[in-house]
């Protein structure tokens, strides 16, 4: 008796067949080239807002960062930040939710950073800790000290008031 082969289980022999050249080499149908374009053309746009929002957010972030806008006509609030502090984290998080209902022109948001030798320095020249928010006038001049967390109900009316003791053009 002739012993027969045994096949594997799971092996499917029909689609392990080698390939042909000319199966290889066979041209691309214009569908095949039209969905190629397709894919390429939505990869890049994907790729050119994400890089919008990026240099949009990198400018806003050093924007907020220039604490020579203090004075510039303009009231500011400056967050005395320590980047590895979470509670000042949260703090900046509620004060840009706050901010929302300014417009540009009316208050600044501003963060100094005490890791920087100008954030070290503003916060010792107005003996503050982190966690800390200063409110200046137009003209540079500190008018308020709000310490610790607060909330962005605590904060939009805070910061409402003091644009109305102050005006923008102080």
């Amino acid at each position: 008796m002739k012993k027969q082969k045994k096949r594997s289980k799971g092996y499917n022999t029909t689609s392990s067949a080698p390939r042909s050249k000319a199966e290889d080499t066979a041209p691309a149908t214009r569908r095949d080239v039209m969905r190629r374009y397709a894919y390429r053309t939505a990869g890049l746009a994907l790729l050119g807002v994400g890089g919008w929002y990026a240099v949009q957010d990198v400018q806003a972030t050093a924007r907020e960062h220039d604490l020579t806008r203090i004075g510039n006509g303009t009231p500011s609030v400056v967050q005395i930040h320590d980047p590895n502090c979470q509670v000042c984290a949260a703090l900046q998080k509620e004060a840009r939710a706050a901010m929302k209902d300014f417009e540009e022109g009316e208050l600044q948001f501003l963060v100094a950073n005490i890791k920087d030798a100008r954030g070290r320095k503003l916060a010792a020249d107005n003996n503050v800790p982190h966690i800390t928010l200063l409110f200046f006038d137009g003209k540079g001049r500190r008018h308020e000290i709000m310490r610790g967390p607060q909330d962005r109900t605590v904060l939009a009316p805070a910061f409402r008031q003091f644009v109305n003791q102050t005006g923008s053009a102080s």
